[in-house]
């Protein structure tokens, strides 16, 4: 067994220090997957239009892959980042106001209802990040996996219909699965620092961010047709 210096945090971890601990902080791999809901979601409405998916994507990012991910880290170092604290708050409050900024932009151009969702997501960040509230399994679900699926699709459509709420519920249920593997492979990596007994929870995750980007990006290419 190795030592904590010797055994990444996660599997997507680069080396620590300078940039490479900005990009780290960014959990690459399930930003990409979490953002994918989005595009699902948005990929289902009866009326798709391209700039409003990716502007309701550029505002998840910032959200949940920059703000959400700099509060985890500020929380106890998951990471093990060398990004000072005060950094990590200016990142997440900048990045936060820079999301809900789009948001209310978005719901200015595209409907008014769009502000329920922005100040339900601007709740969200600091609630279940500082784990203020909603810090379990199904907040996780709940929070990164039907929340984006369901704004995905509102976005288009400015309403909630049933294909919304399948695919929030699509959404939800394998971030619960993402969750049942992904907890004991951070638990090994960061808790007892190996990898041993988890290659294969990993490489099951690994396989499972590929397909969620994959069925994301052949709806949205379906649309585009």
């Amino acid at each position: 067994m190795g030592t904590t210096d010797e055994v990444k945090p996660a599997f997507y971890a680069l080396e620590r220090g300078g940039w490479r601990d900005y990009v780290t902080l960014l959990h690459p791999p399930y930003t990409l997957w979490h953002l994918s809901y989005v595009a699902v979601g948005a990929a289902l409405a009866p009326h798709f239009h391209l700039d409003r998916m990716l502007w309701g994507m550029a505002a998840f990012f910032l959200a949940m892959g920059v703000a959400a991910h700099a509060l985890d880290e500020l929380q106890a170092r998951p990471l093990r980042t060398q990004i000072p604290s005060v950094v990590l708050v200016v990142i997440a409050i900048a990045s936060l106001g820079a999301a809900v900024a789009i948001g209310i932009g978005a719901a200015a151009a595209w409907g008014w209802g769009l502000l329920a969702f922005v100040a339900v997501g601007a709740v969200l960040v600091p609630a279940y990040n500082l784990e203020l509230a909603l810090h379990t399994d199904w907040g996780f679900a709940l929070c990164w996996g039907a929340f984006p699926a369901l704004t995905g699709f509102f976005v288009e459509a400015q309403t909630i219909r049933a294909e919304a709420v399948a695919a929030a519920a699509y959404a939800f249920v394998l971030s619960l699965a993402q969750r049942a593997l992904s907890t004991p492979v951070r638990q090994a990596r960061r808790e007892r620092s190996t990898t041993a007994g988890t290659e294969s929870l990993e490489r099951a995750l690994r396989l499972l961010v590929w397909a969620s980007a994959l069925i994301a990006v052949a709806l949205v290419a379906a649309r585009l047709r």
